[in-house]
């Protein structure tokens, strides 16, 4: 199978280092959240893991809405990730995600059809399948 697309990140020191693309676009100081004992001022992986899985998400809704009868506008979708870090009792760590998506313009029922079609189809989604917690709460407006 051919690659569609694919980056590169180099991180040195951990959650209290650096990470940088290798197109330089993204160069970025991470901290460990206070919540964790750190001393915070800078972003970490469990929010950069959010914004990734929350604009992937985005565009999968946006993706599938392209072949509804009601057409929805790319803006009138926003998705909130929510990610959070667990212990999973053996001595390690699990993630739980919770992606709270709004559409404006949908009933609520063609709501919750095109994004559990999106959660099918997006990348993110299929990645973490049957590893991570992913509650999906839908709203219209």
């Amino acid at each position: 199978m051919s690659h569609l697309y694919t980056t590169k990140v180099t991180a040195v020191g951990g959650r209290s280092g650096t990470i940088k693309s290798d197109d330089g676009i993204l160069d970025l100081q991470l901290a460990m959240p206070t919540e964790l004992g750190g001393k915070g001022g800078a972003t970490n992986p469990e929010q950069l893991f959010a914004a990734g899985y929350a604009a992937c998400f985005e565009n999968a809704v946006i993706h599938v809405s392209r072949a509804q009868a009601d057409k929805v506008r790319d803006d009138d979708i926003k998705v909130v990730g929510e990610v959070s870090l667990l212990p999973n009792g053996s001595g390690g760590f699990v993630l739980a995600v919770t992606l709270d998506v709004e559409i404006v313009g949908l009933d609520q029922a063609k709501a919750e059809e095109i994004v559990e079609a999106a959660h099918a189809v997006c990348p993110y989604s299929n990645a973490v399948k049957g590893n991570v917690d992913v509650k999906l709460n839908v709203t219209t407006r």
